[in-house]
């Protein structure tokens, strides 16, 4: 079973599933399979595998209406990414900090 952050990572890898996540960041409601279909130039069983994804990641949350499948973004997943990055962040400010102090001490 993969962990939360594979799955975050498989989930953003592909641009499409960014495009279609950004469409929904952005809509003032739930988007329909439909709707978010016609906003991309694939069929709707395409777009709905890369929703699945999305939704395995905890990115997308679907609801059922009836025969229709509503989808709506949930970036709280994000602050995974978000803090994990900021580990290596802080690592590479430390060590650019270190060579910093390393090369100074050498000039004196």
């Amino acid at each position: 079973m993969q962990d939360n952050i594979t799955k975050l990572f498989k989930a953003i890898a592909d641009p499409t599933r960014r495009d279609i996540f950004h469409a929904l960041v952005i809509a003032t409601s739930a988007l329909s399979i439909t709707q978010i279909s016609n906003q991309f130039d694939m069929t709707r069983q395409g777009v709905t595998k890369h929703i699945k994804i999305l939704n395995d990641a905890g990115l997308v949350q679907m609801e059922e209406q009836g025969r229709n499948r509503f989808c709506y973004a949930d970036p709280k997943p994000l602050k995974e990414v978000n803090k994990w990055m900021q580990f290596y962040s802080q690592f590479w400010d430390d060590s650019l900090d270190n060579l910093g102090d390393f090369l100074n001490d050498k000039n004196l």
